[in-house]
Formats: C-alpha cells, sequence, structure tokens
C-alpha cells in the first residue's frame, strides 16, 4: 500500500488540500498541518468517505517573517519524513509544503506541489521555489502555467 504525506499549512492551503481526500483512496494517509485544531474534523471527514487517518501532526506555524519558526518548523518536518517514511508527498502549500517537497525528495519521495487556488495571478512564493524540486507541479490557473511548470490540468480544487 502507498504511504502517501498530505501536508499543508492552515487556512486556504488546508481546505484545498482536504478538497483531495477522493484521490487518497487505497493509501495509507499520513495529514499534517500547521494548525492542531483540524485532527477531528478531519477524522469525521475521512470516515465518511470510507477512508481512515493513519495519523495526523500538528507542526509549527511559520512564514518568511518569523525566521526562527521557520528552523523549527523545518526540523519538525524532516523528523515527520523520518519517522513516516512516505512514498508520496501531496501538498497545497506554503513554507511546510516546501520544506516536505525538498527534504522529501532527498528522501526518495515522489512529490506533488499544486500552488494554491488563490494564487491566480502569479505562482506563490513557495510554489516558485518548492515546485521545480516537485516531480509533479501543477497551477490551478491556465495563464500561470508555462513550459517547465507548473503545467495546468484543469482546475482540480
Amino acid at each position: 500500500m502507498t504511504r502517501l504525506l498530505a501536508i499543508s499549512s492552515t487556512g486556504g492551503h488546508w481546505v484545498q488540500l482536504n478538497r483531495l481526500m477522493p484521490a487518497f483512496e487505497g493509501c495509507e494517509v499520513h495529514w499534517a498541518c500547521t494548525s492542531p485544531d483540524h485532527e477531528a474534523r478531519l477524522r469525521v471527514a475521512a470516515k465518511r468517505l470510507g477512508q481512515a487517518v493513519a495519523s495526523y501532526t500538528a507542526i509549527t506555524d511559520a512564514n518568511r517573517w518569523t525566521k526562527l519558526k521557520l528552523v523549527k518548523q523545518m526540523l519538525e518536518t524532516v523528523a515527520l519524513l523520518i519517522r513516516v517514511r512516505p512514498d508520496v508527498i501531496v501538498t497545497t502549500g506554503a513554507s511546510v509544503g516546501f520544506f516536505a517537497i525538498r527534504a522529501g525528495k532527498l528522501m526518495g519521495a515522489r512529490t506533488c506541489w499544486i500552488d494554491s487556488i488563490a494564487n491566480g495571478d502569479e505562482l506563490s512564493l513557495s510554489g516558485a521555489k518548492a515546485g521545480p524540486h516537485a516531480d509533479l507541479f501543477l497551477t490551478q490557473w491556465p495563464h500561470v502555467a508555462k513550459p517547465g511548470g507548473p503545467d495546468y490540468r484543469g482546475a482540480v480544487l
């Protein structure tokens, strides 16, 4: 069975990642988010779809303006990857997804970055940095797609 890590920041990134849940059917899915508050709702949604949640991990929330928290977030993300050893990583961003994509690739995982639907005019900063390192790099806006990535394959979320 494919071990999949679905990881993102909270807010819209998390909502969009959850909308992908049906696509993860048949996988052992480990979830991670930058909020400790989502686990109960996640388990209810998964149960409604007849799926299981293998684990849920809350990671420190951080952004480019909180440098020390970014270091902590990176270390927590790497520790999660070592513990879970995912075959596949799917993320909708932001910084936690960047760290998962970069470290996950080094560990041999297949990776997928889906840039946030909120970024309709240009790629997100995290997407611009992480996307080129992902095995699959997607945007949900046709005019943002370009040769070499990100690719547009429809509004998936």
